[in-house]
């Protein structure tokens, strides 16, 4: 049975392979059709639609972006997975440009807190580790690792970089409504992603009424019951169903430890995601 994998990062941002070779995996593990989604920048489409060429399995330009969630606790912070956006849209590119250095000021503020708590570490460490990918947080971890400070990315989260600890940066979010209409005038299509227990009636009403079209309800973090409540409302609320994996690399798991191959979503999901895409590139391009 065939099945594709809408949610997969690589070296570009926080994951551990460069793009091609997330696709020569998701092939060897027979999965048809994949988005890579790596946060805030879309510099390893190319590389992974070559490969995927080369291959024969399904390339589609996707990225995660992080929005203000509909609620107020831990930072407020959710991320909303675009699909089928072009990489060469001048807008687009601008704001990308502008979320990655939003990323790389708080990385460097990350880095003074912790040696404010006595943590020997530099900016230049996180850079090193990084190697011009988009910051995050576990590039962080990686440095804090290397440097021998903590022995794993879990404890360097649950010590000094998660919600709450020494070293935690809130982000600068967007609303949720700026992100969905920059992504439907490219004529992409958004979905919500591993909400778990954020996934209510209300907060999906709230996410459709400001423009998301989908939430993830295939995902490491949402078990069997999970799953079937997630898909319910999204059937409810005319939302489109995807998921993914989340993968980042067999050194860096989520909730539930999937690897790659093991979150197997349905091709017809992907189909509707590329219907709706197909239906607003058609109206941008009548639209004088």
């Amino acid at each position: 049975m065939q099945a594709v994998d809408l949610h997969l990062h690589s070296t570009a941002s926080d994951g551990e392979h460069p793009p091609a070779e997330v696709v020569t995996r998701a092939a060897a593990v027979g999965l048809s059709a994949i988005a890579l989604t790596d946060h805030d920048t879309l510099a390893g489409i190319p590389q992974a639609v070559e490969a995927g060429s080369a291959v024969g399995l399904r390339v589609v330009a996707g990225c995660e972006l992080s929005v203000a969630a509909p609620w107020g606790s831990k930072g407020g912070e959710m991320h909303l997975l675009a699909y089928f956006v072009p990489a060469g849209d001048r807008v687009l590119n601008d704001f990308l440009v502008g979320e990655r250095a939003k990323r790389a000021e708080r990385a460097e503020k990350i880095v003074q807190r912790l040696n404010a708590a006595g943590v020997a570490l530099t900016f230049d460490e996180v850079l090193d580790q990084a190697d011009g990918a988009a910051l995050g947080r576990p590039h962080v971890a990686r440095a804090l690792v290397a440097r021998g400070v903590v022995e794993d990315i879990t404890v360097a989260f649950d010590k000094y970089l998660g919600w709450g600890r020494a070293a935690f940066v809130a982000k600068q979010l967007p609303p949720v409504a700026e992100i969905t209409a920059l992504v439907r005038s490219v004529g992409g299509v958004t979905s919500a992603a591993h909400l778990r227990d954020r996934a209510t009636r209300k907060v999906l009403r709230t996410l459709r009424d400001a423009g998301v079209d989908g939430v993830e309800v295939l995902h490491p973090a949402h078990d069997e019951a999970r799953t079937r409540r997630v898909r319910a409302l999204a059937d409810d609320l005319a939302l489109l169903p995807t998921g993914g994996s989340d993968w980042h690399g067999n050194g860096r798991g989520v909730e539930g430890k999937a690897a790659l191959g093991a979150i197997r979503v349905p091709p017809a999901w992907l189909d509707a995601l590329a219907r709706v895409h197909q239906e607003r590139s058609s109206q941008l391009e009548v639209t004088p």
